[in-house]
């Protein structure tokens, strides 16, 4: 279920009618007949009698012009809230991409989004026409980092394919611990936060966590790339291997690699030492093509097809160390517990 709660500066008025037509990607003209005939919005006006849309309104009005461009009448939208609006339109991109190939995986790509603004511009028909066969489902919305936070009622989504994307213009220190808990308590393992400004300290702590980082201003084609980039591994690339699977997460860390590779040989052969050792050299590799791809959006998706080529090849490595443990009779578990 979509979050509708909101502070006040997502409700607060700031665009003027022309600026949201540009960003729904809606003549001005027929949104002024959607407010006087259908009321889809109501946005205060300044003394100058400007109307000021806030985030929200820009956010409802972009969900409007994606579903009647999908065939729905406006006539039977504009009453609905954004929650409904929403899962509408979640509903009719699946039907729209229920034939997507079975090599482009993931189908569905799922995204929980804070910022209304942001959420904006996810769900204008351009921007999702960039993900081809794949349908866009954004699973939840949140006006803000708290709102977020303190949410009880969260979505159950697949981790392998579902992100976070998140839009804070200002980042402290707390603030950064407050993003990381919030990735852990949506239970998503890809992250991305578009930022205005934020100390070297703050952001080499979110690089250690794993999430990437974009400095404003972000173009759509840009975040277009980046989210296809994690999630698709190489949408350039449709006929790679690669991109029919999910690269999965470590199964062990340097510590434990370690500990397997010092395991003495008299007896045993060293086929679980090499095997550790070339696990652990595939994780470094993996890592810093990661930290290549949080660094350079021109090589965002080379690095992201190296870093996938580097992790699938470590997880295969993984299978392989857990085969030899057995036939040599070592207890990996015990090994981890240490």
């Amino acid at each position: 279920m979509l979050q509708n709660n909101h502070s006040s500066d997502q409700t607060q008025g700031k665009y003027r009618i022309g600026a949201v037509a540009k960003i729904a990607g809606l003549p001005v003209a027929t949104l002024r007949v959607w407010e006087r005939r259908y009321g889809v919005v109501t946005p205060p006006k300044t003394e100058g009698g400007h109307r000021l849309y806030s985030d929200q309104e820009v956010l409802k009005v972009t969900l409007l012009k994606s579903l009647t461009q999908q065939g729905h009448a406006i006539s039977t939208l504009a009453a609905m809230d954004i929650s409904s609006l929403q899962s509408l339109l979640n509903e009719s991109r699946q039907a729209i991409h229920g034939h997507a190939a079975r090599h482009v995986l993931p189908a569905v790509i799922s995204l929980v989004v804070v910022g209304y603004g942001l959420a904006s511009r996810i769900e204008t028909q351009k921007f999702t026409l960039s993900f081809g066969q794949a349908s866009l489902k954004v699973v939840q919305v949140f006006s803000d980092l708290q709102d977020a936070l303190t949410s009880t009622d969260l979505p159950s989504t697949d981790q392998a394919s579902t992100m976070l994307l998140l839009h804070q213009s200002t980042v402290q220190p707390y603030n950064a611990q407050e993003i990381l808990r919030l990735q852990n308590h949506l239970k998503v393992s890809k992250g991305l936060l578009i930022y205005s400004y934020a100390s070297e300290t703050v952001l080499q702590t979110f690089k250690e966590a794993g999430l990437l980082l974009r400095r404003e201003p972000v173009s759509d084609a840009d975040l277009s790339d980046i989210i296809q980039s994690v999630l698709f591994v190489d949408p350039s690339r449709q006929d790679s291997p690669l991109s029919a699977k999910t690269i999965p997460a470590r199964r062990y860390s340097d510590q434990v690699l370690q500990r397997v590779a010092s395991i003495p040989n008299q007896v045993l052969c060293e086929c679980p030492r090499h095997v550790a050792e070339l696990i652990f050299q595939l994780n470094s590799f993996e890592k810093y093509s990661g930290d290549c791809l949080n660094s350079s959006k021109d090589d965002a998706k080379l690095h992201a097809y190296l870093s996938a080529v580097s992790g699938t090849a470590r997880a295969l490595f993984e299978e392989a160390l857990e085969r030899v443990a057995k036939e040599e009779g070592i207890d990996l578990s015990d090994i981890k517990n240490l």
